[in-house]
This record gives structure tokens, sequence and C-alpha cells, in this order.
């Protein structure tokens, strides 16, 4: 098993926008079926894959383009630790100031690690300054919710 890591910051509205950060159902509509329908799931097929921005569902990050992955660790630790790194490194922008805390990592770092260890993923998300929002995530490979799902990597 290894862990992968993803960052993203964008405006809180486009995160907002659900449709694009959820995958395309696993059964396409009926050949016969409505033609916008089946246009729309052939969009969501194609963008899904490209779009950057975080799935509702952490472990679908992993069928996202490679070119996504921020970090790659074959320990639990050394995740957490690349977690705990862009913490501090936005710390500063973080709306809130009992976020701003920098003692406050330390325990993220740790159950995430912990997380990790037993096979679940982890995503963490703080709105920076208006509208912005980061979101960071490490994911399980091969995933323990998501096995059918493949490495990014390969």
């Amino acid at each position: 098993m290894h862990y992968h890591g993803y960052l993203w910051t964008g405006p809180k509205q486009r995160f907002d926008d659900e449709a694009l950060r959820r995958p395309p159902h696993p059964d396409p509509p009926p050949p016969y079926g409505r033609p916008e329908l089946i246009q729309r799931y052939k969009e969501v097929m194609a963008e899904f894959p490209l779009v950057d921005l975080p799935p509702l569902e952490t472990a679908y990050w992993l069928i996202k383009s490679r070119n996504l992955v921020r970090g790659t660790w074959p320990e639990p630790k050394e995740a957490a630790a690349w977690l705990g790194e862009r913490m501090t490194e936005y710390a500063p922008r973080f709306q809130s100031a009992a976020d701003r805390d920098v003692t406050g990592p330390a325990v993220l770092i740790d159950c995430a690690a912990e997380r990790l260890g037993w096979g679940g993923d982890v995503s963490h998300g703080w709105y920076l300054e208006r509208p912005v929002f980061l979101s960071l995530a490490l994911v399980c490979c091969p995933n323990r919710i998501r096995a059918e799902l493949p490495c990014p990597l390969r």
C-alpha cells in the first residue's frame, strides 16, 4: 500500500459545483433514453477525470489525472507529514484565527497517520481569504473502500 496526496485551492463557489465533483454513474443511461441525459452522461465521463476539483468521495481522486498527484509516499507518517507541511504553509491565510494556531496541526497529523495506517483516506478543507477554499487529501492506494479504482501512477 502507498499514499497519494492532493491539494486544491480555488473559489469556494467553484468548489460548491457538485455536478463537477460527482463521478459518472456506473450504469450508463439506456440507448433509447432521453438524448440530453445520454449527452450529459458522455460529458461527465469525459470531464470528471480531467477536472481538478476535489471529488465528493475522497477515493475518487484515484481516477483523476496523474498530474493532480502532489506526492506519493510508502509510509503513513510520511504522507501525514506532507499534510502538516501544507497546513503550516497555508495557515497564515486561514480565515479562522483558531485554524491559524500552529499547535493544531500536530493532532491532525497524528490522526491522519493513524487513519492511513489502517487503510482510511484523509480529507480536510479550510476557508482562506474569501472566497477561496483549500482542500487537502491523502488517499490510500490500493483503496480499501474502492478497491476497483486504479493507481493513477500506473
